[in-house]
C-alpha cells in the first residue's frame, strides 16, 4: 500500500505539472511562439505521460484503498499522502471530462 500510495503521489504531482505547462503552452501559442514550454523534450513528455497516467493509476489506488478500508486492515501509507490522493481524483475527473482547456 505504501509504494501505490508514493507512485500515485508522483503521479499526481506531474498530473499537476502538466497542467501547469499545458496552460503555459497554450499562451505562447496565443502570443504566436510555437514551441515547447520545456526546451528539454525528454523531460516534458515524461511528465506529460505521468500526469495524463494518474487518473488511472488513482482509480486503483481508490479501488484498493475502499477495499482495506472497508475490511478494517491496517493502512501502512502516511494520511497526507492518501488525503492528497483522494483530493486529485475529482480535480482530474473534472480536468478531464469537464474542462475545455
Amino acid at each position: 500500500m505504501r509504494f501505490l500510495a508514493r507512485l500515485v503521489c508522483i503521479c499526481n504531482i506531474c498530473f499537476i505539472i502538466a497542467a501547469i505547462l499545458r496552460l503555459v503552452e497554450m499562451g505562447q501559442i496565443a502570443k504566436g511562439n510555437d514551441g515547447p514550454a520545456l526546451k528539454f523534450q525528454p523531460l516534458e513528455s515524461t511528465i506529460v505521460i505521468l500526469g495524463y497516467g494518474a487518473i488511472f493509476i488513482n482509480i486503483i489506488f481508490l479501488f484498493y484503498f475502499i477495499y482495506r478500508v472497508a475490511n478494517k486492515k491496517i493502512i501502512f501509507a502516511p494520511r497526507w499522502v492518501i488525503w492528497f490522493n483522494v483530493l486529485m481524483f475529482p480535480i482530474q475527473v473534472y480536468y478531464f471530462f469537464y474542462s475545455h482547456i
